[in-house]
């Protein structure tokens, strides 16, 4: 099934350079692409670091097991988890279903994990205001 939804639709017709494309996404590229929005913070959160824009969060970052879980709209969550489960899927509960999604870094080429980010940063963004 192929779903399409408007500015996600780049999305899906470049699959081909987002997955696995040679560049593992490591946690200092995670970092610098979280803190390179405008306003983004980084502050813990429990065990795992927090990235925020107006104290809200758009994403977390886990060390110990390389994944990264961030807050995307219903719409970018679908499409992003089509991609491939393995490397992108909801979290399993109640927080999957508002639209966190887990990364694994080790296989989420920089490209996809850049434009997750900005996705998570604007969807957060516009929840603020």
């Amino acid at each position: 099934m192929l779903l399409i939804y408007s500015n996600s639709v780049y999305l899906l017709l470049n699959i081909s350079i987002f997955i696995n494309n040679n560049t593992m996404v490591t946690i200092e590229t995670f970092r610098e692409l979280a803190l390179s929005h405008p306003d983004a913070v980084e502050q813990p959160h429990f065990e795992k670091t927090s990235f925020r824009i107006k104290k809200k969060i758009f994403a977390t970052l886990s060390t110990y097991d390389m994944r990264a879980c961030l807050k995307l709209s219903e719409i970018d969550q679908s499409v992003f988890c089509t991609l491939d489960k393995s490397i992108v899927y909801p979290v399993d509960n109640k927080w999957g279903k508002m639209g966190w999604t887990m990364f694994t870094l080790e296989k989420v080429g920089e490209e996809m994990m850049s434009e997750a980010l900005e996705k998570a940063y604007q969807h957060t963004l516009k929840k603020k205001k």
